[in-house]
């Protein structure tokens, strides 16, 4: 299989990590882009191991060019809403400038490009499971509506680069994703959890902990991102990546104590967030359909994996 030339924008975030390295050990050379306003320089210097890896600290807003590329992933934004909301303008013009600066190099290079959106682009759906066919229910003056609207403007803005110009564009929406390499202060509710109960500490619900959510390992959701990316010129997406096996937030709180014994954390409950969704998780009928692809990592294996990884990374390894 031929090499390839790929840049990986928020290439030193959680889900950026995963992509580079193992587009890395498929022997790819990998240009990584990230302002590290979640990024990590631990994760650059973990890939810098990488003969065929280098690094930019680089701001998608300010556009750049480091030269040809022959594929561009899209993945650079805060995903939390603890981290989006802390910036919200900043947000908005990561979504949508910057996607517009990554098209602009893609068009001048001819080189694929992928966006990772977000199933935040359903808002609190209406419709549930959601389809892709669904055009969401999101509250655009919302406290969420700086990442939730800043994705649906970076959708848009990669349809017209594909329908004004010819762009090969693919766009997956990506579920709820876990794994190691989370940052403990993350602000999901996973990696929430975990630190929680191996600090001992309460684990915090909000609401009753009724709403449901999907949970997807990241070595998943990165066969999906590939599989996506290496599909036909012509088909776009939009694609739903995540497990649709569907979850309250009460009962994931219960797992996880269940798989930390020694944990002592009880729980409370704190009221939901505003334009909190009640339901979340995915009909992924389309993956399955046209990449062959379905998540094969159970919740309970993932979470395994990910908080021996926690333990270690908060120095709680005997």
């Amino acid at each position: 299989m031929a090499t390839k030339k790929i840049l990986i924008a928020g290439g030193a975030g959680f889900i950026g990590l995963h992509l580079c390295k193992r587009l890395l050990s498929d022997g790819n050379q990998v240009i990584s882009v990230d302002n590290l306003s979640t990024g990590t320089n631990a994760n650059v210097k973990f890939l810098s191991t990488f003969s065929n890896f280098s690094f930019h600290h680089q701001d998608v807003v300010e556009f750049f060019d480091f030269g040809y590329v022959d594929e561009i992933y899209n993945l650079a934004c805060p995903a939390s809403p603890s981290k989006y909301q802390k910036n919200p303008i900043n947000t908005l013009r990561t979504s949508i400038r910057g996607t517009y600066n990554l098209l602009q190099l893609a068009r001048k290079y001819k080189a694929k490009f992928l966006l990772a959106s977000t199933s935040e682009i359903y808002g609190d759906p209406l419709v549930h499971p959601q389809a892709e066919s669904y055009w969401g229910n999101v509250n655009p003056v919302g406290v969420r509506a700086c990442y939730d609207e800043g994705k649906r403007a970076a959708e848009a803005l990669t349809m017209d680069f594909y329908r004004e110009y010819g762009l090969d564009v693919k766009i997956a929406r990506v579920f709820n994703t876990y794994g190691p390499y989370m940052d403990p202060q993350d602000g999901r509710v996973v990696s929430n959890f975990i630190t929680q109960a191996l600090l001992n500490q309460p684990l915090t619900i909000y609401g009753c902990g009724e709403q449901t959510r999907s949970f997807q390992y990241i070595d998943d959701l990165i066969e999906g991102l590939i599989l996506m990316m290496a599909s036909s010129a012509g088909f776009t997406g939009p694609v739903n990546f995540g497990n649709p096996v569907e979850y309250k937030v009460l009962d994931l709180a219960k797992l996880i104590l269940r798989l930390i014994p020694e944990s002592k954390s009880t729980l409370i409950f704190k009221p939901l967030p505003s334009d909190d969704p009640k339901v979340r998780y995915p009909l992924i009928t389309l993956a399955q359909e046209k990449l062959s692809w379905q998540p094969t990592v159970s919740l309970e294996e993932g979470l395994i994996k990910t908080i021996t990884y926690f333990k270690q990374k908060l120095n709680l390894v005997n």
